[in-house]
């Protein structure tokens, strides 16, 4: 319920911080941008896939963006390994992500996450009062009606649910990159 499924594809995107910081290593030519991508031992294979883009990108514009589209892959590839997601492909650039992971990306590019905490406070705010509504709203139901009774204890269910999320959440336990960024941590 309150798994966050579109951060999860963030960085698979032709737009998103793995394809860029590898615009930018090959750009430099300069490895050391994208290592931090992936774990310490997959550095070998990014080192090498890295090596052997630069020399094909020297070919020809064709060979150049073929080089380039395979390292996007298997950058990305490998990083997701990493992470403990499955690799289903490059996505387009200018997917719709939401709110929250533009904000998350502004928030860090400016040094400001007010725009961030306001969009999720307001969020789950909202998520809480639509919940609570049809909670107190089912309540009334007709003791001899179960069926209502039903869809009360439903609409119970996930009003707790939805805030046992997100205290879970708030408090980082829910965090399913916390694994991931901890493996991070590590390199």
């Amino acid at each position: 319920m309150m798994m966050p499924t579109k951060s999860l594809a963030h960085c698979d995107g032709a737009d998103g911080p793995v394809v860029k910081a590898a615009q930018q290593a090959l750009a430099k030519g300069d490895v050391n941008l994208i290592l931090i991508w992936v774990k310490a031992n997959d550095e070998a294979e990014i080192r090498n896939v890295f090596v052997k883009t630069l020399a094909v990108r020297k070919l020809n514009p064709e060979a150049r963006e073929l080089a380039d589209q395979y390292f996007f892959e298997s950058l990305v590839r490998i990083h997701r390994a990493g992470e403990g997601a499955p690799y289903t492909g490059l996505k387009p650039a200018g997917r719709d992500l939401g709110p929250v992971i533009p904000a998350a990306d502004k928030a860090i590019e400016t040094g400001s996450v007010d725009y961030l905490v306001t969009v999720i406070t307001n969020e789950s705010a909202n998520g809480i009062r639509e919940r609570f509504q049809k909670v107190i709203a089912a309540k009334k139901f007709n003791t001899k009606d179960v069926n209502a009774g039903r869809e009360y204890v439903k609409a119970y269910v996930e009003f707790l649910h939805y805030a046992e999320g997100l205290h879970e959440s708030a408090q980082g336990g829910s965090d399913e990159h916390s694994e991931s960024a901890d493996k991070h941590q590590e390199r």
